[in-house]
């Protein structure tokens, strides 16, 4: 049986990354990889960055995430071998520096537990993941990692991953987990835990559920960080204006927008862009 070839794609500056310097993906050799169809319950997304800065050089990435848990192979200049990094409520920072490598699996609602026996509600901000911490996820990133390419990661992630599905495969309330955050990240306009249940015809209580018994957040929670990375992305592009911004993403008027922004990134609309032009005459 011939091998799948792997879809790559470096990360646009202008797309929704959740990277609030976009403009430092070039230098991180920033690249989407595409899962394989079988693993899409568990893999929204593969990416990987890899990087080798000057001795004196080091760089504080600020994310701000798409509501998901993702794992890690990391190699070099690095916290740890393999990492977690749970969903968080604001904006967080990574220190690069030195050289180093890392290819990602960005999970689905449905991902950590076909992947792992851990509590989503009971999760760090970022941890080492380790034996004791969880044998299986350990064992299944362990068979993931290896020195060569990260589309050779993202093949042996595939095999992996679709083993794991047969002996664990995704329970109803996953699968419905699924189903609502894609439902919450269509379009761009926040929609409630309510309207999403009647998209699914089912209980708001049932979306509820689903979500924090795999995300530890409900739907309000899923859709303020999905409208917020919009937010983001829009900011990065030229000539941006918060005011449209507001209008088109459906806030009540500007200073709601500028209060959400601050209150999850920690800085206002007006001082991130100041901040991206002063990197832009760098």
């Amino acid at each position: 049986m011939q091998e799948r070839q792997v879809a790559s794609k470096p990360i646009d500056v202008h797309e929704r990354s959740g990277v609030m310097a976009p403009s430092l993906l070039r230098r991180f050799d920033a690249t989407w990889h595409e899962p394989a169809a079988e693993v899409r319950d568990v893999v929204d997304a593969y990416w990987s960055v890899r990087w080798e800065l000057a001795a004196d050089e080091i760089i504080e990435q600020r994310v701000l995430e798409f509501p998901a848990v993702t794992i890690s192979v990391e190699t070099g200049a690095v916290p740890a071998p393999f990492m977690l990094t749970n969903v968080q409520r604001r904006a967080w920072s990574r220190t690069i520096e030195g050289r180093g490598f890392v290819f990602a699996v960005r999970l689905r609602p449905a991902g950590l537990a076909v992947v792992s026996s851990l509590d989503p509600t009971r999760l760090q901000a970022t941890q080492p993941i380790t034996r004791d911490l969880d044998d299986r996820l350990f064992g299944m990133l362990g068979a993931v990692s290896g020195h060569d390419s990260a589309a050779d990661h993202a093949l042996r992630a595939d095999s992996v991953i679709t083993e794991m599905l047969a002996k664990r495969p995704p329970t109803p309330e996953h699968r419905l987990a699924n189903a609502a955050v894609d439902a919450l990240a269509q379009g761009s306009v926040r929609k409630s835990g309510q309207s999403v249940a009647a998209i699914l015809g089912v209980s708001e209580r049932a979306v509820q559920r689903a979500l924090r018994s795999t995300l530890g957040m409900g739907p309000k929670a899923v859709a303020r960080r999905v409208r917020l990375q919009e937010v983001l992305q829009r900011l990065s592009l030229p000539d941006a204006d918060a005011a449209h911004i507001a209008a088109d993403l459906g806030y009540v008027d500007q200073a709601h927008l500028i209060n959400d922004f601050r209150g999850v990134a920690g800085i206002t609309p007006g001082a991130y862009l100041r901040e991206l032009a002063a990197l832009a005459r760098a």
